[in-house]
C-alpha cells in the first residue's frame, strides 16, 4: 500500500472535519484559531490503519510496548502497536497522578514507543515518558500524529510527527478573537445527545 505524505495526511484530516477554525481555548487556557481533533479521522478503522502505519515506520527498531497517554491516542496506539507487533497499553489519572491500571505492566529493559494524536506543549507525554522510565523502560521516542509544538519540547527522546502544524497560541487576555468578539469553543466541553433526548 503506499505511503502517505505529509500533505496526504493534512488532506484526510480535512477531508473528515479534523482540522478546525474559529476561536478556541485549550487546556492550557491558551485561545488559539486552529484546533485539530484527529478522532474524527481515527473513527474509520482503515483510516487509522493507514496513519499508524506511517507512525510505525517512524521508530522502525522493535518494540514491546505502545503507550498511549491520552483518550485520544488510545486508538492509534492499538494501531501502532499492532504493526510494531507489540503490546498496547495505555496510562489513566488517579487524583491527578498519571498511572498504570487494569494490571497493565512495564518491565524493565522494555522497548517503550510513546504515541500521541497531537503534541502541544508535551506536557502530558513527558509524564508518560518519565513514568515507563520510573518503571526501568527504555523509551524510543516519541511519535505523534499532529506536532503542533513551537518551541524545543523538554522530552529527552526523539520525537517525530507525520505532519508539523505549529499552534498561535494567545493569551487570553490579549487575544485578537477575543477583540473580534468571535464566539469562543472549548473543545471537548460539548455533549451529542441522540435524537429526541435531553
Amino acid at each position: 500500500m503506499s505511503k502517505l505524505g505529509k500533505l496526504d495526511v493534512v488532506g484526510l484530516l480535512q477531508e473528515h472535519g479534523a482540522i478546525l477554525n474559529g476561536h478556541f481555548q485549550l487546556p492550557s487556557g491558551f485561545h488559539t484559531q486552529t484546533y485539530i481533533q484527529p478522532s474524527l479521522a481515527l473513527q474509520y478503522p482503515h483510516l487509522a490503519q493507514k496513519i499508524a502505519r506511517e507512525m510505525a515506520s517512524k521508530f522502525p527498531q522493535e518494540i514491546n510496548i505502545v503507550l498511549s497517554h491520552s483518550l485520544g491516542s488510545v486508538v492509534v496506539g492499538q494501531e501502532v502497536a499492532r504493526q510494531k507487533k507489540a503490546r498496547s497499553i495505555f496510562t489513566e489519572r488517579v487524583n491527578g497522578v498519571m498511572m498504570l491500571k487494569r494490571d497493565f505492566k512495564i518491565s524493565e529493559g522494555e522497548r517503550v514507543l510513546v504515541v500521541d494524536d497531537v503534541l502541544n506543549t508535551g506536557r502530558l507525554t513527558g509524564e508518560a515518558v518519565t513514568l515507563a522510565r520510573g518503571y526501568g523502560a527504555k523509551v524510543v521516542g516519541v511519535v505523534a500524529i499532529v506536532d503542533r509544538s513551537t518551541s524545543d519540547l523538554p522530552l529527552n527522546v526523539p520525537v517525530r510527527a507525520l505532519i508539523s502544524y505549529p499552534l498561535q497560541l494567545f493569551p487570553p487576555d490579549n487575544c485578537p478573537l477575543c477583540r473580534q468578539k468571535l464566539p469562543l469553543t472549548v473543545p471537548g466541553s460539548t455533549v451529542h445527545h441522540a435524537h429526541g433526548q435531553e
